[in-house]
């Protein structure tokens, strides 16, 4: 009798527990597998005129091409409604590729590459390298992007695109960047400064006036909270920089959560993203989201 009892008190549990599990594999699945979220902000830059034609920049990160969650299909997708947001800019942050080891498949840098090369932009693409990028063979993807006369990449250096001036730093995880060689870089540029990074961590190092910062590799923790906040973020700062949208000392940082995944090919209570920045004379600033589930 008693141990009846007992059975009848955990059979309840049992079930919650069961259905808590399925719950949250669907939730996972759906997170990881989603087509990007598309975020807007509007920056305000000095460089530009009031009037001046607002210079559109698409800014992907941590594309972590492997399998099952980022083949190469789904990544000519997400360029496809890429190419849709007509674009000025491309900017890419690292992290083209996921050599993980929960990987069902390793994709060549060839194959890693080839859907990049159709992203469309009036002026061009831009590329800085990540840490899996050179864990993986950072010399056989660059040799790949050279293929395209589209894409440029920098490696703590800076170029001009249109109106604006960029600035691309290699890798801070692997302790690759330097900040002062791509400022005298930067420098001999005019136009509004953007600056492009793998890593956030390097914001608080940046010079006061270095307008726009992007940055990924946080994947805003891939797996988060539900309520916001994530137990690992691959930063110093912890949750500081990890997400979203940052302001300091007159700059801007905007932390994308990227598209795939690294370690584990799941996303739960994060989810793919495209950043669209809007860079103008000086206005109002505003951010919003679009879900294009809904």
């Amino acid at each position: 009798m008693e141990e009846t009892k007992r059975k009848r008190r955990v059979w309840p549990w049992v079930f919650i527990l069961l259905v808590s599990a399925v719950v949250l594999s669907v939730k996972a699945g759906f997170d990881t597998f989603r087509d990007p979220i598309i975020r807007h902000l509007t920056f305000e830059s000095d460089a530009l005129a009031a009037g001046h034609a607002p210079v559109r920049i698409a800014f992907l990160t941590d594309i972590h091409v492997a399998g099952p969650d980022m083949p190469p299909g789904r990544l000519e997708r997400i360029v496809a409604q890429t190419n849709l947001l007509r674009p000025d800019l491309v900017a890419i942050s690292g992290d083209l590729v996921s050599e993980k080891r929960t990987a069902t498949h390793i994709y060549s840098a060839e194959e890693i590459v080839a859907p990049l090369g159709k992203l469309q932009a009036k002026y061009g693409v831009v590329v800085v390298p990540g840490n899996h990028d050179h864990w993986f063979n950072w010399q056989s993807l660059s040799r790949e992007l050279a293929k395209y006369p589209q894409v440029t990449v920098l490696e703590n250096d800076a170029a001009q695109f249109g109106p604006l001036a960029v600035a691309g730093l290699d890798d801070d995880y692997t302790g690759r960047a330097d900040i002062e060689e791509t400022a005298i870089a930067l420098a001999e540029f005019p136009g509004a400064h953007i600056w492009l990074s793998h890593s956030p961590d390097v914001f608080p190092s940046l010079p006061d006036d270095a307008g726009l910062v992007l940055a990924g590799h946080t994947h805003c923790g891939q797996i988060a909270y539900p309520w916001g906040g994530a137990p690992a973020t691959m930063s110093e700062y912890g949750n500081r920089y990890a997400c979203g949208v940052v302001e300091e000392h007159g700059k801007v940082l905007v932390t994308s959560a990227g598209l795939g995944t690294s370690l584990l090919p799941v996303r739960l209570f994060t989810q793919p993203e495209v950043w669209v920045v809007e860079v103008r004379g000086p206005q109002k600033r505003s951010i919003h989201d679009h879900d294009p589930s809904k």
